[in-house]
């Protein structure tokens, strides 16, 4: 748990994916049911082969993003299950949309209300902070074409009760139009991509570049690279460690990079999976594994961890001429910090001639962040620190000047500027 604390994580989306819709209706994740004392709680079968006995419920979610720092990004049950079942639009729907208006509530509702009464007998009488609710869960698999009306009537009930508040379609524009929602104009899209290295490398100097600016808003809210010619979900994946190996932390790179780039319009992003106990895993890549006793991070880990506690408050429009650098430019306004990130996936050191158009003054040092390996290098149980970050300082930094980038890596810059 420190380690993901170590990320600075800025949301938490629960209670996941598939885990939300359930195998059927009735073994959904139904919130209300995870509510109370621990002991008291049935449980339910889970969508991955085993039962869930609902210890981490709601309150301890939303806990959990407390003591984190996090927000909350709950998804709330849409009305699709994963072998199938669908409630139409109209009257049958309407139950479940109330269950998502009182969690709602639950969430965020003063203590006079019915669910925030609730709230505060679970014990936290102050309600959560909350900005976003996603509608479902990768509702392309919906071969009833009724997301576009599903979602309509949860988004219409939702914005009537909490205008403020963003509702999240969870079909996104990396799926066919003809699935798309296209009644109403969601405030974001969730889009999922797993995809191997080579594959990143190639989408992320021009992805994001071609969105529509004007919205709606992108949350990349499952994505992981992986090395293998394999997706994570191939039978052959249980054969492998739970964890990726540093030509994964590549791709993972250049694909933040590329999110980085855009966060103009791509707001949200979440890595998943996250956790894997090492001796009983469903697919790779994860990102942190464990057992009993040990824990460690990948190669990704240390990579998103290195994007995610170095981060400015504006972007810098940034040009990478030649070779197969990729990379992004950010600036924190209140530190004078400029931070460089740079991803190369090739086997040799690249020289960077770097320019700083426009800056003021330049200080003749600047922090390096380095994480680099070979393309198979990574972090097994018993070598937890095999492949991790090293930290240094250069000199004679101005406002151009050249540095070589090492092979295979990932690097940040960490510079002064006025």
């Amino acid at each position: 748990m420190q380690m993901l604390v170590d990320l600075k994580p800025a949301l938490l989306r629960f209670p996941g994916g598939n885990y939300l819709e359930g195998d059927t209706i009735e073994t959904r994740f139904d919130w209300k049911k995870t509510l109370g004392p621990i002991s008291q709680r049935g449980g339910h079968p889970g969508p991955w082969g085993y039962r869930s006995t609902d210890g981490m419920g709601l309150m301890e979610f939303l806990l959990w993003c407390e003591d984190m720092g996090a927000e909350p990004l709950p998804g709330v049950y849409a009305g699709y299950s994963l072998k199938g079942a669908f409630v139409k639009p109209g009257p049958d729907l309407e139950p479940y949309v109330q269950d998502a208006l009182d969690e709602i509530e639950y969430i965020t509702g003063p203590v006079s209300s019915k669910w925030g009464a609730q709230r505060a007998k679970d014990g936290h009488p102050a309600p959560f902070k909350l900005r976003y609710v996603e509608i479902g869960n990768e509702d392309w698999f919906d071969k009833s074409g009724s997301y576009d009306g599903r979602f309509a009537q949860f988004a219409d009930a939702i914005k009537n009760a909490y205008p403020a508040i963003k509702c999240i379609s969870s079909i996104g524009g990396e799926q066919p139009a003809d699935k798309r929602v296209h009644s109403r104009k969601p405030d974001v899209l969730e889009e999922h991509y797993y995809r191997n290295t080579e594959a990143f490398l190639k989408d992320s100097p021009t992805h994001f570049e071609k969105y529509d600016r004007k919205g709606p808003e992108i949350f990349v809210g499952e994505w992981a690279a992986h090395e293998t010619s394999f997706p994570p979900w191939d039978k052959r994946s249980k054969g492998l460690p739970a964890t990726p190996a540093m030509k994964a932390a590549i791709g993972d790179a250049a694909w933040m990079a590329a999110m980085e780039r855009n966060s103009d319009i791509v707001t949200m992003q979440c890595y998943a999976p996250l956790f894997a106990n090492v001796n009983d895993y469903q697919w790779r890549p994860d990102l942190i594994g464990y057992d009993a006793l040990k824990f460690y991070g990948s190669p990704s880990y240390y990579a998103l961890r290195m994007f995610s506690t170095n981060v400015g408050d504006s972007i810098l429009k940034c040009t990478f001429a030649g070779g197969d650098l990729q990379g992004t430019v950010t600036r924190n306004s209140q530190t004078c910090a400029t931070y460089v990130k740079i991803v190369n996936p090739q086997s040799a050191g690249q020289a960077l001639a770097i320019k700083l158009n426009g800056a003021g003054a330049v200080s003749s040092s600047a922090s390096v962040e380095t994480l680099s390996a070979a393309a198979d290098a990574t972090n097994p149980l018993a070598e937890p620190t095999n492949v991790i970050p090293v930290k240094s300082e250069i000199s004679g930094v101005k406002a151009s000047f050249s540095y070589t980038v090492p092979a295979y890596s990932v690097t940040v810059l960490q510079l002064k500027t006025k």
